[in-house]
């Protein structure tokens, strides 16, 4: 039950707090000392709790925010239908012992006709792969975030690197608007098959998400092919475009790809031969859903 001051007290071992608007969320944080926080649009899954746990060594507080931030969808993207299992993602963060939840209302994180807009941008980071498909994506992922580290006041912020672009974004926007929050990456979790965890996973037909995992296994092929030496990239984005568009994993399901590229870890700036640590990114639609993975390798 959500009491009228927008606070709830779901109880476990402890006492869960959730939050819904941002004077009660700052009411709370205020109570809990040392603190890091896991970002998220909720439809969590294994991945998010094992940022629950990093987040866990980091600060002996832990605040997940569920939000799903409409500035950073496009306007043919998934916005209205990205899942929303609120009394779920709750369960999860009881049994994983959060200890606030902020789960905010759209028009408590955007007040309605707002004016001026207020844009952050790492132009540098944020207009090459995600950004160059997606343009606005990432001035909506730093307005969303600023506005959480402003309300939540975190010591420490941790996030995936499956969007490894947004934690290189997201650290950067912290060192350079002097934020004293610590940004703390979490490995990609896989599905036993390979498959980068997702909440658009759920979205995939079997038949989907079985050519979907052409997109691990191109990234396999590509870090296999660097263990055994190899060093051009031009050679491994070739190995993974190759199963990416194999004609005998088509079957009925389309698979288009957004890009597959070859970039510096720091820079994200193409390389040509492989003597940083690089990452290799892939983002492709299976069938109506778009879906995006990585491997890093370092030399």
């Amino acid at each position: 039950m959500i009491a009228a001051t927008g606070v709830a007290m779901v109880q476990s071992a402890d006492i869960m707090i959730l939050a819904q608007t941002i004077s009660d969320a700052r009411t709370e944080r205020d109570k809990l000392g040392r603190m890091a926080l896991v970002p998220t649009m909720g439809a969590l899954h294994a991945g998010h709790l094992s940022l629950i746990e990093l987040a866990r060594k980091h600060a002996p507080k832990v605040a997940v925010s569920i939000f799903v931030n409409p500035t950073q969808f496009g306007p043919r993207e998934d916005f209205n239908k990205y899942p929303r299992p609120i009394e779920d993602d709750l369960a999860k963060c009881r049994d994983a012992g959060v200890d606030l939840v902020f789960n905010p209302p759209v028009e408590q994180m955007y007040l309605p006709n707002f004016f001026p807009e207020v844009h952050l941008d790492i132009p540098n980071l944020s207009n090459v792969l995600e950004g160059r498909i997606r343009p606005n994506h990432f001035k909506g992922v730093c307005q969303v975030v600023a506005k959480l580290f402003n309300i939540i006041r975190p010591d420490v912020a941790c996030f995936g690197q499956k969007d490894y672009q947004q934690y290189l974004v997201i650290r950067a926007m912290a060192d350079a608007l002097n934020w004293p929050t610590e940004i703390v990456p979490g490995q990609t979790l896989r599905e036993p098959d390979g498959l980068a965890m997702s909440s658009r996973n759920q979205y995939l037909s079997a038949n989907e998400r079985e050519r979907g995992l052409s997109i691990s296994r191109a990234l396999f092929a590509a870090r296999d092919e660097f263990a055994k030496g190899i060093r051009q990239t031009n050679r491994l984005l070739a190995t993974a475009q190759n199963i990416l568009l194999d004609p005998g994993n088509q079957g009925r399901v389309p698979l288009s790809i957004d890009y597959v590229a070859a970039v510096d870890a720091q820079t994200l700036k193409d390389i040509q031969v492989v003597s940083t640590p690089t990452l290799i990114a892939v983002a492709a639609r299976v069938g109506k859903t778009r879906l995006i993975d990585n491997v890093m390798l370092i030399p």
